[in-house]
């Protein structure tokens, strides 16, 4: 009989600051302690045990025995023309690579994160979708790529005010790791980082929505919808038929009036596809009178989906059509095109351009 491998020291970025102080007063230290390794995991920001000089060498040594600290690494990073956008491609414990895209603005900076490996959802236009789903993330495999973009950002002494959820996997597929990513994110005794300016985006996941409602949870909703009939939205997001956009939007309803907060709707633009009157007539019934704000996205082509973006005068009419509505809606700017900076293209960038194994002798 095999040994059963041993389960490795928790990972000290995995827990949010509650969780810390339960493990710890396991072992005979109390929340003063917590609040000290906290603020060094958070407003230090140290990398390693040695760099934990301001605390009993006693407790440090108790924490090298029993945790690690394990932060993702990188595996390649590509940086755009103009400067304001670099994408890493991450490197976990177990060899899997994720996607964090810095973008610079004026004033400014947001990461978007990855939630997941690959993803379940099977959006055909998606680069992370057309590779399937691996795993979820750990929460501190989410929060250290939070820590990687503001160790970049100390160089230039910026600082990070953005973060989208919006990388690689559906968060509210790994709620339970993104929820605890976000707790520690907005801790104000760590990152602080404001709640307003964290956004999480979902294919529509309705039991999630609900829950995210009913646990008031500290996020800003954007829910992608690309069709506005069960028919057009299903051949673009095939995991949305588990969910009738009947049902998703009374969730949303739900969401926006327990919240008192509106919620953006995403609608990635493709040529000839999703970017007709009818389309956008549609759209506009089906969110009217609702507290909605509506990003349009022409669409970022990916190797395994041959569609176009839509050009200026679709967009602006499909714009036009959802003023007549009511409804407000922006042109996301469009950031990284030259470094596939789209969910999941770097990975598979990178993936192709590895050599092909060659079958070993028998």
């Amino acid at each position: 009989m095999e040994p059963t491998p041993a389960t490795p020291p928790i990972n000290l970025y995995d827990l949010p600051r509650a969780a810390l102080g339960e493990l710890l007063a396991g072992w005979g230290y109390s929340a003063y302690y917590r609040d000290l390794l906290w603020e060094a995991l958070y407003r230090q920001q140290v990398e390693s045990f040695d760099a934990l000089t301001g605390l009993k060498p006693e407790f440090v040594q108790t924490l090298r025995e029993r945790t690690r600290l394990e932060r993702p690494v990188t595996h390649h990073e590509v940086h755009s023309t103009d400067g304001y956008t670099r994408k890493l491609l991450l490197r976990l414990r177990d060899g899997q690579t994720v996607e964090t895209v810095l973008m610079r603005f004026k004033g400014r900076a947001t990461v978007c994160l990855s939630t997941q490996a690959g993803c379940a959802m099977g959006c055909v236009f998606c680069a992370t979708g057309q590779m399937g789903f691996v795993r979820h993330l750990s929460p501190g495999e989410i929060i250290g790529q939070v820590l990687h973009v503001t160790r970049i950002l100390r160089e230039t002494d910026e600082s990070l005010r953005n973060v989208v959820l919006m990388g690689m996997g559906e968060p509210l597929h790994n709620y339970e790791g993104t929820m605890a990513a976000v707790d520690i994110m907005v801790d104000q005794l760590g990152l602080a980082l404001a709640p307003r300016f964290i956004t999480l985006s979902t294919v529509g996941v309705v039991p999630g929505i609900r829950r995210l409602a009913d646990e008031d949870r500290p996020v800003q909703l954007a829910v992608s919808l690309h069709g506005a009939t069960d028919a057009e939205r299903g051949a673009l997001v095939p995991a949305a038929r588990k969910w009738p956009l009947a049902e998703l939007v009374d969730a949303c309803r739900y969401y926006a009036e327990k919240r008192k907060r509106r919620i953006f709707y995403e609608w990635a633009l493709i040529a000839g596809q999703n970017d007709t009157p009818e389309q956008a007539h549609a759209l506009g019934q089906l969110l009217k009178g609702m507290e909605a704000h509506v990003n349009l996205i022409p669409l970022n082509p990916t190797v395994g989906y041959g569609e176009r973006p839509s050009g200026p005068d679709a967009v602006r009419a499909f714009q036009d059509i959802l003023a007549s509505y009511g409804l407000p809606s922006t042109v996301r700017q469009r950031r990284g095109i030259d470094i596939d900076a789209g969910c999941g293209q770097l990975k598979a960038a990178v993936e192709r351009q590895r050599p092909s194994r060659q079958p070993t002798a028998p």
